[in-house]
Parts: C-alpha cells; structure tokens; sequence
C-alpha cells in the first residue's frame, strides 16, 4: 500500500518530493488529485510572474545578479502563497478531470484501466521531466538536449552540477557560467595542463597574477594587442577541482567592481556578454559574439 504524501508545506516549485506524488497519484489516491492540481496552478501563476519580470525593462538596483536571485525566490513563495488560498485554476482542473473519469472509483485497487484524474495530472508531471530536485522553471526542454552534439550534451552534464552550486551562491546564471566555460576550454578538450601533463581544472582561463599563492600552470595563449593577434606564454591558476574552477570565477565577479555592470546585466545572455568584453575579460574582439552564441544556441536549460 502507497501512503499518501503531503506536500501541501512543499515550496511550490521545489519538486523534491513529485515522485512520491507521482506514485499515489497513479495509485488513485484521491487526495493526491487536489495536491497535483494545487502544484500545477502554483506553477501556472509562477510563470505568468516571470514573464511579466522578463517584459519589464531592467533598470535597477533589484537587476543585480544578488537581486534577481531574491526575486525568483520571492516569486516563487507568491506563487505557493496564491495556489494555497486559491485562484480557481486548481479547483476547475480538479473538476474537469473529475467530469472525465466519474465513472472510475478513486480508491486504491480500483479498475487500473479506468480513467483516473488523478494519473492523468501526474503524467503531465511525467511528461514535463519534472524529476525529483528538479525546478519545473529550469527543466530543460528535451526535444532541444536531444538536438546538442554528444560533445557539448556530455561538457554540460559533466560541469551542471559545480555551475548550479556556483550560481547558487553568486546570483550568476549556472547557463553563462557553462557558456564561458566552454568557450575559454574548448568545450573542455583544450584544459590549460601543467608541465607534467597534470590537469588545471582552470575552465575559465584565469591567469595567476601577483595576488595569486596557490598552484601555477604555464601554457601559450593568444593576446590580441589593438586587434593583432599576438602569442604569449603565460602563467594560469591551477585547481583542486572544477568546482574551485567555478567558485573562484564567481568570486571574481561578485568581489571585483570592474564586473559590477556585468551582474546587473545577468539576465540577458547578450547582454552579460557585452558587459564582460566591456570590462575587458578577454581581448578576443569577437568574444562577446562567441560566447552569447554558446548560451543562446548551444546549451540547453
């Protein structure tokens, strides 16, 4: 026997515990219908907020990478807030779905090829990839990863976690994360190595200046000087991990004042990308083109 599973104090779309509502869901359990319907309509009312903050001209000192972080958040807490005292979306799918399954009994051991409200909001569950630990906002489109090349599908899956752990902790978008690191390692087949062959775990091309102790890997890099590519050797930061890789990165961004309109700007792919060639990350003077191609058409999430 499934028991049944109360998300009803669940943040609205922190879907930790879908897979047990999943399973009392397709157990027909009928309390977990008015669950399901609750968590969709929180969803609905989620997405609806954020299409209205993405149509809304970014002005502002809420528009930093810290801001929008906190904002997401709050959006997502208004919109558990409004599902629980209700907008109406909940109760009409709960009614609809009723109207179409009436003659199936929703108790467990019930008729399983009957019709059941209840397995029919939890496949849409199944069919949007809401996995548990998943976010229904972040979900990446499958048709779109089925499309990625098996190289950069694979650099996303081995780096997603350390980037959604930096991002979590900067404000910056685990996605233009990914992009830079990609773009400045080659989809990490061009790691910076040291002299031994060790590896740097330096995805971000961060160079070991006079502020630096920790471990130095020296590899040849191109410098454009006034557009004129020119080739140089020089010294780069080593790391214990990718995930220090990514840490130290956002801690450049988020600690040095020469990046603070790169964050106000972390909304839009372009835009952060403009924002970093601006402050003269890189000398590449396609590299605010390169780099929002990756973002927008390479990655998916």
């Amino acid at each position: 026997m499934i028991s049944q599973t109360d998300l009803s104090g669940n943040l609205a779309l922190d879907v930790k515990g879908m897979g047990a509502l999943r399973a009392s869901a397709k157990a027909n359990d009928p309390a977990a219908l008015k669950t399901a319907a609750t968590q969709f309509e929180a969803m609905f009312i989620n997405m609806m907020l954020k299409s209205m903050r993405d149509a809304t001209p970014s002005d502002g000192l809420m528009d930093s990478g810290q801001g929008k972080m906190f904002t997401s958040m709050l959006d997502q807490q208004t919109s558990q807030n409004l599902a629980k005292r209700g907008t109406g979306l909940a109760d009409m799918l709960i009614r609809q779905l009723s109207l179409a399954g009436a003659a199936a009994p929703l108790a467990i051991g019930s008729d399983p090829g009957a019709p059941n409200p209840a397995a029919a909001l939890a496949a849409a569950f199944d069919a949007a990839k809401l996995e548990p630990g998943a976010s229904a906002t972040d979900a990446a489109p499958s048709k779109a990863a089925s499309n990625q090349a098996p190289h950069v599908r694979a650099f996303q899956q081995k780096m997603g976690a350390d980037a959604e752990e930096a991002s979590r902790a900067s404000g910056i978008p685990a996605k233009f994360m990914l992009g830079q690191a990609a773009l400045e390692s080659g989809w990490g087949k061009h790691e910076i190595k040291g002299r031994d062959g060790a590896a740097s775990h330096n995805l971000f091309g961060m160079k070991a200046g006079p502020g630096w102790t920790g471990k130095v890997a020296e590899a040849v890099t191109t410098e454009y000087v006034n557009g004129v590519p020119q080739t140089r050797v020089e010294k780069f930061r080593a790391y214990a991990s990718y995930s220090d890789s990514f840490k130290d990165y956002a801690k450049l961004l988020t600690n040095n004042p020469r990046y603070g309109k790169v964050l106000a700007s972390a909304g839009d792919a372009c835009s952060f990308a403009r924002g970093l060639q601006r402050a003269g990350y890189a000398s590449d003077p396609h590299y605010a083109t390169k780099l929002s191609r990756i973002i927008t058409h390479s990655l998916v999430g």
